[in-house]
């Protein structure tokens, strides 16, 4: 697995935004069963670049914690269906940018280490360049359930309780 991690906020460096990749990733493989020859590119910013990318890519002109862009759209066609795992050609997920600040602010106000937010946004950003969302609830539920397993394998908390 390489993670590409490009740090534009010196916080991300001191909180060690690769190292939660690394674990968050990893952990995301062995719960899916998918290869782990793939390639993900991070962006640790703060809310300034996020609320411009979010205003540029969906029109919303405010930050928000995590986004994400995938390589290849890998979406189930049923609402609450598992997406199509990639396949063994394709390495390059897609590229996910989090914002430094906004995560910090979450994790004080939902009272989180702030390492277990992080890890937890960035698990469900890699969701996303896999194919999953939560656009329906069927599709939130089955996002969530692998959010809940995957985080549970790295010892942090349920973060939808």
């Amino acid at each position: 697995m390489l993670i590409d991690t490009l740090i534009e906020d010196q916080r991300w460096n001191d909180a060690n935004l690769h190292a939660f990749a690394q674990a968050g990733f990893e952990a995301t493989a062995a719960t899916l069963g998918l290869d782990q020859n793939f390639e993900v590119s991070v962006l640790g910013c703060n809310d300034a670049r996020i609320a411009a990318l979010n205003a540029d890519f969906r029109g919303k002109a405010m930050p928000t914690n995590v986004l994400s862009w995938p390589s290849e759209d890998l979406a189930a066609t049923v609402p609450g269906a598992a997406p199509r795992l990639p396949g063994a050609g394709s390495t390059e997920l897609g590229d996910i940018a989090i914002s430094y600040d906004i995560c910090a602010r979450e994790a004080q106000a939902q009272d989180k280490l702030f390492e277990h937010h992080v890890t937890h946004l960035l698990v469900h950003g890699l969701l996303h360049l896999l194919g999953y969302d939560h656009e329906t609830d069927e599709d939130a539920a089955l996002m969530e359930t692998f959010e809940r397993r995957i985080l549970a394998k790295l010892g942090i908390e349920d973060p939808y309780l």
